[in-house]
């Protein structure tokens, strides 16, 4: 590889890195084309990306970015998962590494603090961003549904009278 093209690579990586807020540091013993290929399918689909590196080309690309003390976990046969959204990165690769072991995690980053392998797994467990818009959004009209049932239960209730007094006559 000659060097413009490391310095290209260096560059790409450094933008990705710019616009991420979580990093996860993986080791990928004998993944073949498939299993990476499904895991980068599944990645795409939670929003976030898998690429395998060259640790050399990665640690240039960590200096002077927030993830610059991940760089000694550049070591091996190294890949990454990045994410804008604090979980699905976290999530699918500790959900992928269940079920394949050629898969693991060695650590990671969320913003500026460094994840061990267990606050990886446990970022992992938490529900993603959508999520818990959902469920706000769902405690929020709960109170507003009550209101208008709370509100239509008399006015139902006068009709059901002047119903019964209009079969009467």
């Amino acid at each position: 590889m000659d060097r413009s093209r490391k310095e290209d690579l260096v560059a790409e990586l450094q933008q990705t890195l710019a616009n991420t807020n979580l990093l996860v540091v993986t080791h990928q013993n004998g993944l073949s084309v498939e299993e990476t290929t499904a895991l980068r399918l599944q990645m795409r689909e939670a929003g976030a990306g898998f690429k395998v590196t060259k640790n050399r080309l990665a640690k240039i690309a960590l200096k002077d970015t927030q993830f610059e003390p991940l760089s000694d976990l550049f070591n091996g046969p190294t890949a990454i998962a990045v994410s804008e959204d604090p979980v699905a990165a976290a999530r699918v690769v500790v959900n992928y590494a269940k079920d394949n072991d050629k898969l693991t995690v060695v650590g990671g980053a969320l913003g500026d603090k460094a994840l061990d392998v267990d606050a990886v797994i446990a970022l992992a467990k938490l529900p993603s961003l959508d999520e818990l818009r959902g469920k706000l959004v769902g405690l929020l009209q709960a109170p507003a549904g009550k209101i208008v049932g709370v509100l239509q239960a008399p006015g139902g209730q006068l009709a059901r009278v002047f119903g019964a007094y209009a079969a009467k006559d």
